[in-house]
């Protein structure tokens, strides 16, 4: 009787546990599917804020230049048309009065070379904002433009080396290119203590690479933090979604090699 008793306990009780077992591995099984969903929801959230940042930089970049573009046009114009108004009164005053007062005429003269000089300076300072010939004749014709401006001004050598199966780029990736170029070149300039630099161009891999030396003193061994220019050229780089690596050459100067893949190149808007 008591053995009865016995079985019909453990025949009601292994119900009880299988479905205690079932429950317990449900829950088991839902606190997986939770995490992975909270695991999944972050790896997202983490997606959308690495890609909201990607697009506060490039809106951020492209309002500056649009806003350099403004600048320039408006230095060019209103500066520059005053002083060339201005210059032509000062011929003319010197031509009808170039034989009655000789004190006269030199003051003219002085004032009309410092015209001038103000009227050369603003063309400089309105092209460096926003050079004409780079949406007109390319990114390697401004280059060799500038090198040659450069090495009238400073003596220093730049070589331009481009590959001949170079595609068609975009105003965005051009004009990237040459603000780094610009940054990198008067960063040798005025710290490397050289005096010649050499720029590349190559396709590559499906990328646009472009390799930067130059034969000064190379960067600090003990840098603390990148300089507001390092800053720049690395945003500008991260902005179509490129890399670069730093570093100096073994035999003295420095590198720098700027890798942009194709699929930013045709992505991104112009």
């Amino acid at each position: 009787m008591e053995a009865a008793t016995q079985l019909d306990f453990l025949d009601a009780l292994l119900p009880l546990a299988g479905i205690l077992f079932v429950v317990a591995v449900g829950v088991i099984l839902l606190n997986q599917h939770f995490h992975k969903n909270l695991y999944r929801q972050k790896l997202e959230q983490e997606e959308l804020k690495a890609a909201h940042q990607q697009e506060l930089l490039m809106s951020s970049i492209q309002v500056q230049e649009e806003e350099r573009k403004r600048i320039a046009q408006d230095i060019h114009d209103e500066l520059g048309a005053a002083l060339s108004i201005a210059r032509m009164h000062l011929v003319q005053l010197e031509q009808s009065h170039g034989g009655k007062a000789e004190d006269l005429l030199a003051a003219l003269k002085n004032v009309r070379t410092l015209t001038e000089t103000s009227l050369a300076s603003t063309r400089r300072i309105s092209h460096e904002l926003m050079p004409p010939q780079l949406e007109a004749f390319g990114l390697v014709k401004t280059w060799e433009a500038m090198a040659e401006q450069i090495g009238k001004a400073n003596g220093f050598s730049i070589k331009i080396i481009a590959a001949d199966n170079l595609p068609l780029l975009p105003w965005n990736v051009s004009l990237g290119l040459y603000r780094i170029s610009m940054e990198l070149i008067h960063n040798t300039i005025k710290h490397a203590q050289a005096n010649q630099a050499q720029l590349e161009l190559r396709w590559e891999d499906f990328s646009i690479v472009f390799l930067y030396m130059d034969n000064g003193k190379g960067l600090p061994e003990k840098r603390s933090t990148a300089g507001l220019g390092l800053k720049s050229i690395e945003a500008r780089v991260n902005s179509m979604k490129g890399k670069i690596v730093m570093s100096n050459i073994e035999n003295g100067g420095y590198s720098s090699i700027v890798k942009i893949p194709l699929t930013s190149i045709f992505t991104q808007p112009s």
